[in-house]
């Protein structure tokens, strides 16, 4: 699939950002979101098929998004981004003009670990690119309260915590949320990254 959004991060790598292939991509997604530390992701015990079937499903949608994440080509991340007036966070803060959603799972640290700074090297280019492909404003982050790690993690990267709110069960056909207690929290982009002029590439 071509790439979305290049950017080379000195004496990190070069990341690049393109849309998930349901199908192609869907054995990797399955192995990284049923493992334990993905247990807030949702998608513990589901098979392999059914995992495809979720990205087919979020395809088909106009306001969510599934991308893979790549570091020197090799798998970094799953980024999903959403608009939130269409999500049920929509329903738990106030929604403004440029927010952007984003739900983001790391791909394994692997047997030689992560040096210190991986992730944020690798969160940077993915802000960054929120703000200079897509042209966002904020980002919106809705990790579960109990997810301690994740929520230390945004807070690093210079996110600003928000209410903790209760995200409203979603029961539709093609999809099943539970009701989840989630902490808000918030990045402004353009406080972030003003004039940033990475490099982009267009689909």
């Amino acid at each position: 699939m071509t790439d979305l959004y290049e950017e080379r991060v000195p004496g990190y790598g070069t990341v690049r950002v393109r849309p998930l292939d349901p199908e192609a991509d869907a054995g990797l997604i399955h192995t990284w979101v049923s493992e334990e530390r993905a247990v807030f992701w949702g998608m513990n015990g589901l098979t392999r098929d059914q995992v495809s079937e979720v990205y087919v499903h979020l395809a088909t949608l106009d306001t969510h998004h599934a991308h893979l994440v790549t570091r020197n080509g090799e798998p970094a991340a799953l980024l999903q981004t959403y608009e939130p007036a269409a999500d049920r966070v929509g329903e738990c803060y106030e929604v403004r003009p440029g927010d952007l959603g984003v739900h983001l799972l790391l791909a394994p640290a692997g047997d030689g670990g992560r040096r210190p700074g991986w992730t944020a090297d690798l969160l940077t280019a993915i802000v960054r690119y929120t703000r200079v492909a897509l042209g966002r404003r904020r980002i919106v982050v809705d990790p579960d309260v109990d997810n301690v790690k994740a929520i230390a993690r945004f807070e690093r990267q210079g996110f600003r915590c928000g209410p903790v709110v209760v995200l409203p069960e979603v029961d539709l056909p093609d999809v099943h949320l539970p009701p989840k207690r989630a902490q808000l929290a918030f990045l402004d982009l353009e406080v972030a990254f003003p004039g940033d002029k990475a490099r982009r590439i267009d689909a």
